[in-house]
């Protein structure tokens, strides 16, 4: 039954509040697009995750390189390389050592969802959920409208295809854009929010730390990417939503 992505965003505003630990995992795999969704959208779940000691890996999908297209200063492998050391930056204030961070780096804007290419990236998702004894993977909304946010909730999806004990929750960046009478095919989503209102400073401290996103740090590019002041408010919240994925 479709609904009006109005109504869908409403419904999220209703799910229950869950404290870190009415999930009880065990263990905890985050996909991230690009560099700094992991931060947006699961800082608070990963830093809960982190004090109570359980294992998490964050797994960063794309190279990031797509946000600067016109930078004479941070070409693509330079820009790459920033991004993957805000990420390192980011992960440790979240409590994840630079050894549990795996970057697939494929094609910022173009990540493939099926073919060769996605199949090792599914392939280095599982090993990276068994390498935790992962019992919950997050990864960005499939309603997020960016591909390479669908593409890797594919990637993902396909990975717990492979990990039939694992949980599967998305969590909204861009879905919070959505025009209101977007029609999404499914019901109204069905999930919880969890309350982050203790890792807030953390979490702000990882977002932060995504200097090159939330700032003009490279000032040659003008039309680049940067996150908004309005962008940055959506993910300052005392609670991060996740939706449960099923079938």
């Amino acid at each position: 039954m479709s609904v009006r992505a109005a109504d869908a965003l409403a419904a999220m505003g209703d799910m229950p509040l869950l404290s870190f630990g009415q999930l009880a995992i065990r263990g905890l795999v985050v996909v991230a697009p690009h560099p700094d969704d992991e931060s947006l959208g699961c800082g608070g779940l990963i830093a809960a995750a982190t004090n109570d000691g359980i294992p998490v890996r964050v797994v960063v999908v794309s190279d990031g390189a797509g946000s600067h297209p016109n930078s004479v200063s941070y070409p693509p492998a330079r820009l790459r390389r920033l991004r993957e050391s805000e990420t390192h930056t980011a992960a440790a204030e979240l409590g994840v050592a630079a050894d549990a961070v795996a970057f697939l780096g494929l094609p910022d804007r173009h990540v493939p969802s099926e073919g060769p290419d996605a199949a090792a990236a599914v392939t280095s998702i599982v090993e990276m959920a068994q390498a935790c004894g992962a019992d919950l993977m997050t990864v960005t909304w499939q309603h997020d409208p960016h591909h390479d946010h669908q593409a890797a909730f594919a990637l993902a999806r396909a990975a717990c295809d492979q990990l039939p004990a694992i949980r599967l929750c998305a969590y909204p960046i861009w879905g919070w854009t959505l025009p209101p009478d977007h029609v999404l095919p499914e019901g109204l989503p069905q999930g919880f929010r969890l309350a982050v209102e203790a890792q807030l400073p953390a979490k702000r401290r990882a977002i932060a730390a995504h200097r090159s996103q939330i700032s003009r740090m490279i000032d040659d590019d003008p039309d680049s990417f940067m996150l908004s002041a309005a962008d940055l408010a959506r993910f300052d919240q005392p609670y991060e939503t996740y939706i449960r994925v099923v079938g």
